[in-house]
Parts: structure tokens; C-alpha cells; sequence
């Protein structure tokens, strides 16, 4: 954990330092540090299993989570980085390429955040500009004429609303990426591994099967946003998280996603190499559930019609 943790570990994270100074005489104080492990687990079980949406929301932006770049060196092999859109540039905030998992040749594409403060000014904080959009597209159709699938990954605030980005069509190029997405003649299977945020997310989520990480959040807005617009306060972001349903299990119960897939108790941030083999055996069952469709893009289109709840 870091000081930067959400306010309900600090707890934890007091706990925790307690146990490194006493490990500094780790005979003598055996038996403190026994008890204040024992105490330590079942505090965060207690936290973790009684989390508030808004909570989940502070874990999916937590600090210290795995990123796109570390699932990248975490399940695959053999990653070979492509960049540019060919047309205007290469967006640092969509990384794409070709790599295998668990053998099987692939493309994977994903938003990246960046960890310090320099990756992230690179990276754009995670929110691609329209060049990104169309760079992750062109890898989609690359692997869709060598039949590879195709897995992406969501990690993001949402699109960047900068005036430049909107004047290179923003709005278009996410729309293209819905549409052609929609269409590709191969699997597609995404997750979501921190942000699911608005429409900067779905560009990488029109997908055959859609899963999300226990504490990630997928929603149209962020609960900051959504406070700001309907109560006039964006303080009451926690009140609008409850109001968005953007938790994995709210979205599940909804029929947008098809798995939830755990993270290690307390988050993925605590042990990513356990994070990364609980997915890795996700996206492998899951691309083999999806090999067994004829039509993919008829599937995927069935898919996302039979969501939502209509009256006539």
C-alpha cells in the first residue's frame, strides 16, 4: 500500500507498518508480529467483503493497481508493439500489438495509464485522443485478415475532451470503432481492469464476451460527473456512485458483462502476480467458449441487442 491508499485502508496500512518495524527483530517480537498478521487478515477481510460502490470506485483507481503494461509482461508472450493510426499520429494512450497467450497467437490492445507522473503526462492520464481510437481499429483489422483474436483491455476515465481531439473527430472515430467492431469476422474478448469510463471505454468493448475485474467500475459517467450534473455537488460523488450501478456485480445482475472475474483479497494491487494468473485461465476459457461460434459478429450483434429493458 502507498499513502495515497483510499482512506478506509489506512487501517490496514498502519497494521502493516507496525508489522515492518517489529520485523526488524523478527525472533524477538514473534509473537506481537503473529498476532498483529492474524489481526491484520481478518480486518481486511471484514473491509473487503462489505465494500460501498464507492469504494470499489477509489480501488479501481487505486494508485498502486496493475496496469495494462504490467498484464502485457504478466500473461503474455512475445508482445510486438505496432504504433500509429496512419494518418495523424501515434497515441501513447492505446498500446496494441501481437502476442500469444498460453500459445495462441492474438492481438491485445488496451489503455494504459503510466505509473509516475511522467508516464502519465505521456500516456495522457489513460484517455486517448482519436488517433488512439484508430490505431487500436487498424490492429483489430489486421488480426481479423490472419484470424487472430482479438483481446482488449479497459482501463480509462474516459476519451480525452480536449479542443484538439475534438477537432480531429473525436465523436467519429469512437463511432467507427462501435461500428467496425461490431463487424470483425474473429473473437473479441475484453475486460475491464480499473476505469470503464463513457464511450472511451465501449471503442474497446463491443466484444463477444465482456468480463470485469471484482473491483473495477464500468459506467456512462463518473460518479464525480454525475454528482456535479444532478445534484449541482460534486461532492455527493459517493451518493451518485450507488445511484450509477457501475460495480462489477451491479453491471453483471444488468446483463452487460459476462464475468466477474475475483482479485486476491484486498485488491489486485496486492498481489498482481495472482491477479495475472486468475485472468490468464479467464481470457483462455473464455476464447475457447467463444471458438465454438460459427458467426462471431452475428453473435456479438445478438449480444448487445437483448441488452437493456424494453416496454412496447
Amino acid at each position: 500500500m502507498s499513502d495515497l491508499s483510499p482512506e478506509f485502508e489506512k487501517p490496514l496500512l498502519k497494521i502493516e507498518k507496525k508489522i515492518k518495524q517489529l520485523e526488524v527483530n523478527p525472533i524477538k517480537n514473534a509473537g506481537e508480529i503473529s498476532s498483529l498478521k492474524e489481526k491484520l487478515s481478518k480486518l481486511r477481510r471484514k473491509i473487503f467483503t462489505n465494500l460501498t460502490p464507492f469504494q470499489r470506485v477509489q480501488l479501481a483507481r487505486h494508485p498502486l493497481r496493475p496496469l495494462f503494461s504490467d498484464y502485457i509482461s504478466g500473461i503474455f508472450t512475445g508482445f510486438i508493439e505496432l504504433h500509429g493510426d496512419r494518418l495523424f499520429a501515434d497515441d501513447a494512450a492505446i498500446i496494441g500489438g501481437l502476442a500469444e497467450l498460453n500459445g495462441v497467437k492474438c492481438a491485445v490492445i488496451g489503455q494504459e495509464k503510466g505509473k509516475n507522473t511522467t508516464e502519465k503526462l505521456k500516456r495522457n492520464f489513460g484517455m486517448p485522443n482519436p488517433e488512439g481510437y484508430r490505431k487500436a481499429l487498424r490492429i483489430m483489422k489486421l488480426a481479423e485478415k490472419f484470424s487472430l483474436p482479438v483481446f482488449t483491455f479497459i482501463d480509462t476515465p474516459g476519451a480525452h475532451p480536449g479542443i484538439g481531439a475534438e477537432e480531429r473527430g473525436q465523436a467519429r472515430a469512437i463511432a467507427v470503432n462501435l461500428e467496425e467492431m461490431m463487424d470483425l469476422q474473429t473473437p473479441v474478448i475484453s475486460v475491464v481492469i480499473g476505469e470503464g469510463g463513457s464511450g472511451g471505454a465501449l471503442a474497446l468493448g463491443v466484444s463477444n464476451y465482456i468480463m470485469m475485474l471484482a473491483n473495477s467500475i464500468y459506467s456512462v459517467i463518473s460518479p464525480e460527473g454525475c454528482a456535479s450534473i444532478l445534484f449541482r455537488d460534486a461532492s455527493k460523488s459517493e451518493e451518485a456512485a450507488k445511484v450509477l450501478k457501475l460495480t462489477a456485480q451491479d453491471i453483471l445482475r444488468l446483463g452487460v458483462i459476462d464475468e466477474i472475474v475475483s482479485e486476491p483479497m484486498g485488491g489486485a494491487h496486492l498481489n498482481p502476480p495472482k491477479q495475472f494468473e486468475i485472468l490468464s485461465k479467464s481470457l483462455t476459457a473464455a476464447l475457447e467458449s467463444i471458438k465454438k461460434k460459427r458467426n462471431y459478429a452475428e453473435h456479438r450483434y445478438k449480444k448487445f441487442r437483448q441488452m437493456g429493458e424494453f416496454k412496447t
